[in-house]
């Protein structure tokens, strides 16, 4: 397995490029990504989306358009795609699989399954890959996604914070922001994250 990354925007938001077996994943095509994107792909198979955000999905639709590749948003964050509620101007997409919560597929040969963390968005999910955790903004190294955006909600992140914290296997962490880190080494920061929440 190959992951290429690449920070985006404004924001710095992680694009990240997954292959295996000449098949291409692209994960979070934030602001301006759609350049590089198509550089790096060569047998495009979906666009993944850990969760709705507009720094996260910016460049879904012109990349659908270009590929002709489907898009995989979770069900709960499919009207940011697509009614812009936090007036940035992003280009409305419509997701091609409204993804369930802890939803496994397989794209291309690949296995893919978004385990459901919400609390950063309702939706906010980490792609997991083999042994990586694409994670949006729910965790970072040492940090996690904020909760006091519009729909966010402090519960459901602690409740998904403890959920992560009893994950039975280490994983790399590929966050939306940032760089990467592991399971492991995030759990003295989750353990606190929990309690403060």
């Amino acid at each position: 397995m190959q992951i290429k990354a690449r920070p985006m925007g404004p924001y710095q938001t992680n694009c990240y490029i997954v292959s295996e077996g000449g098949v291409d994943l692209i994960i979070d095509p934030g602001v301006d990504a759609t350049e590089w994107v198509m550089r790096n792909v060569s047998k495009p198979a979906a666009i993944l989306n850990t969760h709705g955000h507009f720094d996260h999905v910016w460049s879904n639709k012109e990349l659908k358009e270009r590929l002709g590749v489907p898009i995989y948003c979770p069900k709960e964050d499919l009207f940011m795609l697509e009614k812009d509620p936090f007036g940035q101007g992003t280009p409305p997409s419509r997701a091609d699989v409204a993804v369930e919560p802890d939803a496994r597929y397989t794209i291309g040969g690949i296995d893919v399954t978004f385990l459901h963390f919400p609390g950063h968005t309702p939706g906010c999910s980490a792609i997991e890959i083999g042994e990586n955790w694409f994670c949006g903004d729910f965790l970072f190294r040492g940090s996690i996604g904020r909760v006091d955006f519009p729909y966010s909600d402090p519960k459901a992140m602690k409740k998904s914070l403890e959920r992560a914290l009893k994950y039975p296997k280490n994983v790399t962490l590929y966050p939306g922001h940032g760089p990467k880190s592991t399971l492991e080494a995030e759990k003295r920061s989750i353990r606190y994250w929990i309690e403060i929440l």
